[in-house]
């Protein structure tokens, strides 16, 4: 695998993320953007280094970034970015509507 794509919902969560941060602390917003990049290139090396997120969503897998997790699936051809949330939400109510 070597690429990965960002649903449009996980590019909004990033939008969000973003503008936070800009209102509040640039170096930390940027070493946040930065860790996502890292660890999205490592996911497309090693997929399934992510914890499952099966009881979510059967497809689901997570990897922690900072007080975030990364939710994502496995594709054929690499892996989407399905949300970027604060690893303390309730991760079963971000899919409700699906």
């Amino acid at each position: 695998m070597s690429r990965f794509i960002i649903s449009p919902r996980a590019t909004k969560d990033l939008k969000e993320l973003v503008d936070y941060f800009a209102e509040r602390n640039v170096a930390a917003g940027e070493k946040l953007i930065q860790e996502f990049t890292k660890k999205c290139r490592n996911l497309t090396q090693f997929p399934i280094m992510g914890r499952s997120y099966s009881s979510v969503r059967p497809d689901l897998r997570g990897l922690s970034m900072l007080k975030y997790v990364i939710l994502y699936r496995i594709l054929d051809d690499g892996l989407e970015i399905v949300r970027v949330v604060k690893g303390s939400r309730d991760l079963t109510s971000l899919f409700d509507d699906e």
